[in-house]
């Protein structure tokens, strides 16, 4: 999936006649020692102190659907304010995508086959680690909990995460959009750090993986 401005072709699949299926939960646990703002799209977003969770139900054949954690928050009683990583438009209940760095699980339900499609992505950067597991349907779950915020390079280096080449840069070497697109010593530093996520927007072979339509899952920050 690897969204940024980049999108894979995962993201296109036709919904063909899907099979009727019930929601997919996804229960969002906070194992970090600091409060984590956790958003969804969709879902929208919830604060979670350490030890709290949150639990999202979405929609068989939801595609282009991501999860992701925001920190440095401050937020009104209207629920605007802004985040220092992960910001989604100065919301709480975010609608829109979160402003990198910020570590993504990506989801796409239902869809070829009969398949849900899921992915930890770094394309838009780090801010904190994650795993993405299912709770049911017997596959394998994920997980990037390194210290990559520690040992980003200096040139990546954001306030509170390590950033993506293509924010920083730009370029079709760094961004992908406009065809086929090799890795570069950045994204070897992501892939190294967490070899199950994506590193950059075509990293599909080794970081892409499927469960059976109407699995739950569950997505931990620092795990």
């Amino acid at each position: 999936m690897a969204t940024s401005k980049a999108f894979t072709s995962l993201l296109c699949f036709p919904v063909l006649l899907l099979p009727l299926a019930s929601a997919a939960t996804f229960a969002v646990t906070n194992k970090c020692p600091y409060t984590v703002w956790a958003a969804a799209v969709p879902g929208g977003g919830r604060r979670l102190d350490p030890g709290q969770s949150w639990t999202i139900n979405v929609a068989p054949g939801t595609t282009g659907a991501r999860i992701w954690g925001r920190t440095g928050c401050s937020f009104d009683g209207s629920g605007r304010g802004n985040c220092q990583t992960g910001d989604c438009g100065g919301v709480l209940q975010c609608t829109a995508y979160g402003r990198p760095p910020n570590t993504l699980a990506e989801f796409a339900l239902n869809q070829f086959n009969g398949q849900d499609f899921f992915d930890i992505s770094l394309v838009d950067g780090f801010n904190i680690g994650i795993d993405f597991s299912p709770t049911s349907g017997n596959c394998h779950g994920i997980r990037c909990a390194a210290d990559i915020v520690g040992e980003c390079p200096a040139q990546l280096k954001a306030p509170g995460g390590c950033n993506n080449p293509c924010t920083v840069f730009g370029g079709e070497q760094y961004c992908c959009n406009q065809g086929p697109c090799d890795p570069t010593d950045y994204s070897r530093f992501f892939k190294r750090n967490c070899p199950d996520a994506y590193s950059y927007p075509q990293d599909d072979q080794t970081s892409l993986f499927t469960c059976p339509a109407g699995t739950n899952y569950s997505v931990v920050f620092c795990p």
